[in-house]
């Protein structure tokens, strides 16, 4: 038994904050701010300036490839071109790796204020294949060398730019899947492991990856399952599977279906093909791009949906939110399903109509709110292609003030996982109207990601009968002042009360995934 005494945030429905909270077995037993005479014989353990918290939570990651970059090429820190041929050469030479593969690149972060072209490419690196994958995780740039090795039918494929190297759209789905399957499953495995560690040494304890890019015969999926299984600590992983063939979910027993990829309704803003319902400030014949017919999703939907499958759905610009909301409402009205929890991830961009429709049906949204900062696509060239609308972009307060589910995550590669820069970023946000409060920012990231996976009921708050996953944080977050907020520590993440013990090695999860299976 272990008892707490300080700061306890429990981020439950009343944002009550307590002064003790008592551990035992695992599991919560007691908070409150008059401890229980059984517990009095039980020195606390003093949090004093700090505070307690539950685990965050990420409500959407591509956990595989945020593995995989997490442990190959990072080159978001490029000021310009010859920056970037340093950090490339630098991992070229420090490393046996055959192909190349990076993340990060963008068109605002460096002098030059464009992306790099596969001849100036070349000039970094002519002998190994090279694929840079965009900040936004849609476009990808590539050398001649890795032009070379890939299938000559993706370049009929929309969004192919042999000239450039530059890849859209389908042909970056295409390249990308090709590219991925080349890598090891050890290696694979290794870089989940450290990804694991990674999370948990920012309070992480529950992601909701979405999976099912780039392997043959959707390996991925199973992998990160393997790995969900076989971990030492009790770290969760919801899995949906990017995908829009129903049987293969239902196949695997799997309950969720969605995500981005093969179930992203459009494009993004990095890549101006986001789906508007008015033009792009800056391009006046240009609205961005519907990946799917009405019809078709409405269609995908409607199966998923008959089947008992949570859904999410990727949708940035208003017109893909309007599809996704529209095919959601009817699936509903065709066959009423109560607490269904089906989500949409982004919704950087909403309308009226289809909040009012969320509101009414209890469709939760996935947000990523450190992308309300982020230089690699910094506010300056938001403006520029969307004019007026970017004021609304990511509605925090509106969504809130609508009682709908938001739940925070990173997009990871797209942004970090760091829960504290995120709840700093959504309680700052550039449209100060659209900001929300420290406490809603902390349940986003704690409570709302549980109840969008159906974990409320044991993870999200401290409170009596639920698992002791809690995190201790270097300051009060309740005490600081919310541009402060980026400056939050986690000092120790606790699991059913135990500390959480990185390091785990391939042997003990391959062990634990086949013989003691969680």
């Amino acid at each position: 038994m272990k008892v707490y005494k300080g700061t306890i945030i429990t981020c439950d429905q009343k944002d009550t904050v307590s002064q003790y909270l008592v551990e035992e077995n695992g599991k919560i037993v007691f908070t409150g701010n008059e401890l229980d005479e059984k517990y009095k014989k039980t020195d606390p353990i003093d949090l004093g300036q700090k505070a307690l918290i539950p685990c965050f939570t990420d409500s959407h990651l591509h956990f595989t490839s945020h593995a995989l970059f997490s442990s190959t090429l990072d080159v978001r820190e490029a000021k310009d071109f010859d920056h970037l041929q340093q950090i490339i050469s630098n991992y070229v030479r420090e490393s046996a790796i055959k192909i190349v593969l990076g993340f990060g690149i963008s068109a605002h972060s460096v002098r030059e204020k464009r992306m790099i072209t596969r001849k100036e490419l070349d000039k970094i690196e002519k002998k190994r294949p090279v694929m840079l994958v965009k900040y936004d995780g849609h476009a990808s740039v590539i050398n001649s060398a890795m032009l070379a090795i890939l299938p000559k039918k993706f370049q009929q494929l929309r969004g192919f730019n042999a000239d450039t190297g530059q890849l859209f759209q389908e042909a970056f789905f295409a390249a990308t899947d090709h590219i991925s399957s080349k890598v090891s499953i050890v290696s694979l495995l290794k870089y989940m492991l450290a990804a694991v560690d990674e999370m948990a040494s920012q309070g992480i304890s529950l992601i909701h990856p979405v999976e099912g890019v780039g392997f043959p015969f959707d390996l991925d999926i199973d992998l990160v399952r393997f790995v969900s299984g076989g971990l030492a600590n009790p770290f969760a992983m919801r899995l949906f599977f990017q995908t829009m063939d129903v049987k293969k979910v239902l196949k695997r027993k799997l309950p969720r279906i969605g995500g981005c990829f093969a179930t992203a309704l459009d494009g993004c803003f990095g890549s101006v093909d986001a789906a508007l319902l008015a033009p792009y400030q800056n391009d006046p014949g240009n609205k961005g791009i519907l990946f799917y017919p009405d019809e078709t999703m409405n269609d995908f939907v409607q199966q998923a949906h008959d089947k008992g499958l949570q859904i999410q759905l990727h949708a940035i610009g208003d017109a893909a939110f309007e599809q996704a909301v529209n095919a959601f409402k009817l699936a509903l009205k065709n066959n009423p399903r109560k607490d269904h929890r089906h989500g949409i991830i982004h919704a950087s961009l909403i309308t009226q109509k289809g909040l009012e429709t969320c509101a009414e049906h209890d469709i939760g949204v996935a947000l990523q709110p450190a992308l309300i900062h982020c230089n690699l696509e910094p506010l300056s060239y938001l403006q520029d292609i969307l004019g007026d609308r970017v004021q609304n972009m990511t509605p925090l307060r509106t969504l809130l003030d609508a009682g709908i589910h938001v739940s925070g995550g990173s997009d990871a590669p797209v942004t970090l996982p760091e829960p504290s820069y995120a709840i700093y970023a959504a309680c700052n946000h550039f449209n100060s109207s659209q900001s929300v409060s420290i406490m809603e920012a902390l349940k986003m990231f704690t409570y709302e990601t549980a109840w969008s996976s159906f974990d409320d009921k044991d993870r999200g708050t401290l409170e009596k009968g639920k698992r002791a996953d809690m995190v201790v944080l270097d300051q009060n977050p309740l005490a600081m002042n919310k541009e402060d907020l980026y400056q939050l520590k986690v000092e120790k993440m606790l699991l059913e009360g135990r500390v959480y013990k990185e390091g785990q090695g391939l042997p003990s999860l391959l062990w634990n995934a086949v013989f003691n299976r969680r």
